[in-house]
C-alpha cells in the first residue's frame, strides 16, 4: 500500500475545526484509492503561497518527514497550479496529487457505463492539457505513469499537447452520439413521475434506494461508491414512478467535473421530486448541506418540489440534533435511519403524496384508487 502525508491551508477566516474536517475528508477520499495516511500537516495562513502553496519553512519540514519516512505521494486538499506541482515534485522529491485529481481516480475507478467512462476520460484530459509541461518530466521518471504523455524536448512536448487536443476532440464527439441516444431514452420516461436522489456523497442514498426499489444498488461505506446514476421502476400503492440515484456531491468539487457528469445533471434537472438525503452523523452536516443546495442551483435545480430526510437519525451528530428538531416542524423534512429501517413507513407516505401530485399533473383525469368507488 502507498503511504502519504495530507497538506491543508487554515486561512484566517476559516475556523480550524474545517480545515480539520476537510482533510479528514481527504484521509477518506485517499482510502478509496487504497493509499494509507501517515501524517496530516495543517499550515495557518493568510492566503497559499503561488509557489509551493504553503510557506518556505513548512515545505521544508514536509521534505524532512517524507524523506525519513519514506513517503511515496503528497495529496493536498486544495487545486494545485501547474507550477505549483512542478515545484513541489522539485523540492519533496515525491509524487504530487491535489484534491482534483484524487478524485479524477476515484471517478476512473468507479465509472462502468460507456457514458460515464467517456465522461470521466473528457475531464482528465481537459484538466492535464495546461499541466503537461511538468507532466513529461514526472512521467519520464516512473514506469506505467499514465496518459502515455512522454519524452524530453519541446517537440515531444507539443507532439504530446496535439493528441491530448486530439483525444479532447474525439470524446466530445462521442458523447453527442451517447447523449443523442440517451435523449430517446428519454422520451419514453416523460408520461412517468420521476423522483431522485441527491445528497452529499456517502450519506446513505444507495442504501435508501435499496429499501425503495429493492434495487440491490451498490452501497459501501466508500465516497463516490456509485458513480453511474441507478433508475428503477417502481411503484407506491396504485402510481408508478421511477427512482434514480446519483453521483454524490462533495466540497472542493471543480467546476469541470460537475460540467462533465451530464448523465446525473440530467436526471437531476428532469425530476419531478429531488429527495436530498442528508447524514445526520456527520459534524460537517451543515455545511455538506450547503454543498448540495449550492451545486442544485449551480445545475439550475433548485426549484423541483423537495423532500428533505436526515438519515442515520440512531447516531445522530449531537450538536445537529437542534438544527434537525427546528427543521422538522416544516412537513418537508424527516428523520430516518435506511440501514435500520426506521421511519422508513412515514417517508413512503409522504413521498406517495408528493408523487400523486404531480402524477395528477401529467394525467388530470386520473381516478386515484383511493377515491374509487368499491
Amino acid at each position: 500500500m502507498k503511504k502519504a502525508v495530507l497538506i491543508s491551508v487554515n486561512k484566517i477566516n476559516e475556523n480550524y475545526s474545517t480545515t480539520l474536517e476537510h482533510i479528514n475528508e481527504l484521509e477518506f477520499l485517499a482510502a478509496t484509492l487504497e493509499i494509507k495516511t501517515i501524517e496530516k500537516f495543517i499550515q495557518k495562513l493568510k492566503i497559499t503561497n503561488p509557489k509551493t502553496y504553503l510557506g518556505s519553512g513548512k515545505v521544508l519540514e514536509v521534505k524532512e518527514y517524507i524523506k525519513i519516512n519514506d513517503i511515496n505521494i503528497a495529496i493536498f486538499d486544495d487545486e494545485l497550479s501547474p507550477s505549483q506541482i512542478k515545484n513541489l515534485e522539485q523540492i519533496l522529491e515525491c509524487e504530487i496529487l491535489d484534491r482534483t485529481s484524487l478524485i479524477f481516480q476515484i471517478f476512473a475507478m468507479r465509472a462502468k457505463t460507456a457514458q460515464a467512462k467517456t465522461q470521466v476520460e473528457l475531464a482528465q484530459y481537459q484538466y492535464l492539457l495546461p499541466r503537461l509541461k511538468r507532466m513529461w518530466t514526472h512521467l519520464s521518471r516512473q514506469q506505467g505513469g499514465g496518459a502515455n504523455m512522454r519524452g524530453p524536448g519541446e517537440k515531444e512536448l507539443e507532439t504530446d499537447k496535439r493528441i491530448a487536443q486530439e483525444k479532447i476532440s474525439l470524446l466530445k464527439k462521442k458523447l453527442i452520439e451517447i447523449d443523442n441516444q440517451t435523449k430517446l431514452q428519454q422520451k419514453k420516461r416523460n408520461a412517468i413521475v420521476k423522483v431522485a436522489l441527491v445528497g452529499y456523497t456517502n450519506v446513505g442514498k444507495s442504501t435508501l434506494m435499496n429499501i425503495l426499489a429493492k434495487a440491490n444498488v451498490f452501497a459501501e461505506n466508500k465516497l463516490f461508491a456509485t458513480l453511474d446514476s441507478k433508475v428503477k421502476r417502481i411503484q407506491i400503492k396504485d402510481i408508478p414512478f421511477l427512482l434514480t440515484d446519483t453521483v454524490g456531491f462533495i466540497r472542493k468539487l471543480p467546476h469541470s467535473l460537475i460540467e462533465c457528469f451530464k448523465s446525473t445533471i440530467d436526471q437531476i434537472r428532469e425530476a419531478n421530486i429531488v429527495i436530498h438525503v442528508i447524514d445526520a452523523s456527520s459534524p460537517g452536516m451543515q455545511e455538506q448541506i450547503e454543498t448540495v443546495e449550492k451545486t442544485l442551483k449551480d445545475i439550475h435545480a433548485d426549484k423541483i418540489m423537495r423532500i428533505n430526510i436526515f438519515n442515520k437519525n440512531d447516531i445522530s451528530y449531537q450538536e445537529n440534533e437542534e438544527y434537525i428538531f427546528s427543521k422538522q416542524k416544516n412537513k418537508n423534512f424527516l428523520s430516518i435511519s435506511a440501514k435500520n429501517n426506521l421511519n422508513i413507513n412515514s417517508l413512503l407516505e409522504t413521498l406517495y403524496e408528493k408523487i400523486k401530485e404531480q402524477h395528477l399533473k401529467i394525467y388530470p383525469n386520473y381516478i386515484i384508487a383511493e377515491n374509487k368507488s368499491s
